[in-house]
């Protein structure tokens, strides 16, 4: 018999706890054995439940409880949860987890507790939700040095976006809808803020390259200032906007890791990436690009990656060797000066001066220029960004606006 506790009881630890119960004989098939959910923490009363009385509100009932081999949490957020992950690996039990705020900030050190009481430490859900991410990169493409990581990391910003480029939505209109369907929080600033792409591609950095990337080291940019003249100057360049997470080894060893609003060609794969969908672009050396594709949040997707977890804790009773990275360090990640193609926005009282201005600076760069709302947007050539920057910074204007490219 393997016995669970789950802590936490909103959208995804529900999820879990349907599977795991309504799908038991399933399950056991997977695992060679019975599974029974023990416990479930959570300081409101759901009195109305089949399974009501697994409720508890007191953890020490699960940490020093012996017959609890396994603790998903799926509460969110860093405190109580790193306490009470970091309470239950040192007592010896297994623990699932989908929080990415906690594996962001606290990866190294609990998966190092993890594999000192020889106990697993997973988190396949705290990336991609449904999408399996973290086991292909580990074991699937254990064969490969990963050179790079990059994608759309999370569905709410990739909603509005989208909404704002095929309906042609304003931001705040967007951003209402999504509320309303339930893609985006009531609170959404971790999401168009970039915060929760930022601890996603975190964690994919992690593993990657083998040392712990903080999200205090990662260049992070939202949506909120994104417009519409922006999403329509990108279709005219062939390109539609996303929030790119990306990562990059370099060959002194150090990497690079950002998130930002990025023009993507519509030759790319990644363009075609639509509502609440998420994906991630893996380049190794000896495969070349692999995609990862699906839904990136919901209930039943997060869910059913944690108890895919849960299987592997139950079959594989020792540490995961193929699950490590050790500490970070100040100075690993930079910000690498590389040859790189930028969009440009510029608006200015004065067209005629800006317009000379472009013209000596990017004069056979692709452009649009429309001078009665006194506006130049294009795309520069490409030139090592330090390059770009200054002539960006030479050009007069009230309002300018850079992003990123991907062709």
């Amino acid at each position: 018999m393997i016995n669970i506790a789950i802590m936490g009881h909103g959208t995804v630890g529900s999820g879990v706890a349907e599977i795991l119960i309504n799908k038991s004989n399933h399950i056991a098939k997977s695992i060679n054995d019975d599974v029974n959910v023990k416990y479930i923490l959570d300081l409101r009363d759901f009195n109305d439940l089949t399974y009501s009385e697994k409720f508890t509100k007191e953890f020490s009932d699960i940490v020093n409880d012996s017959e609890v081999d396994i603790v998903v949490e799926v509460m969110g957020g860093i405190n109580p949860a790193y306490n009470f992950v970091k309470s239950s690996l040192a007592a010896g039990k297994s623990v699932v987890t989908s929080n990415k705020e906690l594996v962001a900030a606290k990866g190294a050190e609990l998966l190092k507790i993890a594999k000192e009481n020889n106990v697993h430490f997973m988190f396949e859900a705290s990336v991609g939700g449904g999408i399996p991410i973290i086991r292909p990169m580990a074991r699937c493409l254990a064969a490969n040095e990963i050179l790079e990581v990059k994608g759309i990391l999370n569905g709410t910003t990739n909603y509005i976006l989208n909404k704002m480029i095929v309906d042609n939505m304003d931001f705040n209109t967007a951003l209402k809808l999504a509320q309303d369907n339930g893609f985006a929080e009531k609170n959404p600033a971790s999401d168009i803020e970039g915060h929760d792409a930022c601890r996603k591609i975190c964690i994919l950095a992690s593993l990657a390259f083998g040392k712990h990337v903080y999200p205090q080291q990662v260049i992070t940019e939202g949506i909120t200032e994104i417009s519409l003249d922006d999403v329509d100057y990108a279709d005219s360049f062939n390109c539609v906007i996303k929030l790119i997470a990306s990562t990059k080894k370099l060959p002194s060893g150090k990497i690079t890791a950002s998130v930002r609003p990025t023009l993507v060609s519509r030759e790319c794969m990644l363009s075609n990436v639509d509502g609440v969908f998420n994906a991630v672009m893996i380049t190794g050396d000896s495969v070349g690009e692999v995609l990862f594709y699906g839904p990136g949040a919901g209930k039943l997707p997060t869910a059913s990656a944690v108890v895919a977890d849960v299987i592997d804790c139950a079959n594989h009773k020792s540490f995961p060797s193929y699950i490590k990275w050790c500490d970070g360090e100040d100075g690993y990640v930079i910000s690498h000066d590389e040859k790189t193609k930028l969009y440009v926005y510029a608006k200015s009282s004065n067209f005629a001066a800006l317009n000379d201005q472009f013209n000596d600076l990017f004069g056979d760069a692709p452009c649009i220029k429309n001078e009665i709302n006194g506006e130049i947007a294009f795309i520069t050539n490409e030139e090592l960004e330090s390059v770009l920057q200054k002539k960006i910074n030479k050009l007069s204007a009230e309002t300018k606006k850079v992003m990123h490219t991907l062709f």
